[in-house]
């Protein structure tokens, strides 16, 4: 699936990587969706890695899920790094 894919599938993930881990983040709905970006290229990048992106081929409820659970990870990383 092209990097386009990944960028819109990012937005959306972003938005319900935020819903499933609410919270202060301190950067707004354009941050969450940069996030989410992130999140969704990076989950899409390891799936690919670990042998699940295969079947990664257009906009399905497997490459969503790669997507959310991406941005979910990034969104934690981010917390994290942002407490210190």
């Amino acid at each position: 699936m092209g990097i386009l894919s990944w960028i819109i599938f990012g937005l959306i993930a972003g938005i319900i990587a935020k819903f499933i881990m609410p919270g202060r983040d301190g950067g707004g709905f354009i941050l969450t969706c940069v996030l989410g970006i992130v999140g969704a290229v990076v989950g899409g990048w390891l799936a690919t890695q670990f042998g699940y992106g295969g079947d990664i081929t257009g906009f399905n409820m497997h490459s969503f899920i790669i997507a959310v659970i991406g941005a979910i990870v990034v969104l934690a990383i981010f917390r994290l790094l942002r407490r210190n």
